[in-house]
């Protein structure tokens, strides 16, 4: 029976992955995330609204830029939750690298840090039959909405105004896929997603320098034993 249950929440799982593919060619590729983002938040500074914000991490060096930028026009929770990664001793370096980098990282206004629960084997559950895929493929697509659904769900329970994530910065991860997961799995659970090209206004080039300026951890690989493997056969 669990195994039954399990199959069919992969099969609903790539139903909307595929669906988030078809939407993505027909809408976002248009649009400037960025510039929304401006809109929005000098829409809130002349209300004089400084709102919440539910900020899932993937890892120091891509929040770095994200959190300086961010935190002067909300308050953020950060959320590390990221079931992907491996192996066990990379993901405590990061987490503990998050939780650094907001002690050090002056901001205007407070953040906060949630560790969520590392339990690796739902990430394999959910990316079962695209081991082989090519990073960047359908299997990462599975993995954002594995970690934006948590996110989604945590942010809705804890009332908070907005959630979005740090991934967006990456040069090789497609902020029109993303962002329409996000808002997807905003709509699922009622809660404001945050739409964001967090590359764009040299943003990535910025989180670099901060890296070097709060000595960061900078992983070679996205996360997963996947990656890492593609990354190694690169070499």
């Amino acid at each position: 029976m669990k195994k039954k249950r399990r199959f069919e929440e992969r099969q609903k799982m790539n139903e909307i992955i595929n669906e988030i593919h078809k939407n993505i060619n027909k809408s976002n590729n248009n649009r400037n995330f960025q510039k929304e983002m401006d809109r929005l938040i000098e829409k809130n500074q002349r209300k004089g609204i400084i709102p919440t914000l539910f900020l899932h991490s993937c890892c120091a060096p891509c929040s770095s830029y994200v959190l300086e930028y961010l935190s002067q026009y909300f308050k953020i929770t950060v959320y590390y939750y990221n079931p992907n990664i491996y192996p066990p001793e990379e993901y405590e370096e990061r987490t503990m690298e998050v939780e650094r980098l907001i002690r050090e990282l002056p901001a205007k206004y407070p953040i906060s840090f949630i560790s969520g629960e590392y339990r690796p084997e739902l990430f394999y559950e959910a990316v079962k039959g695209h081991e082989g895929d090519k990073e960047g493929g359908e299997r990462c697509s599975i993995c954002f909405s594995l970690r934006l659904e948590e996110a989604a769900r945590l942010a809705k329970e804890g009332n908070f105004d907005y959630f979005t994530t740090t991934l967006t910065i990456s040069p090789l991860k497609n902020a029109a896929r993303l962002n329409q997961i996000g808002e997807e799995m905003g709509e699922k659970y009622g809660v404001s997603y945050l739409d964001s090209d967090f590359k764009k206004k040299n943003g990535y080039k910025r989180s670099t320098e901060l890296s070097k300026k709060y000595n960061l951890y900078r992983q070679d690989y996205c996360g997963c034993v996947f990656s890492m493997r593609e990354r190694q056969t690169k070499k």
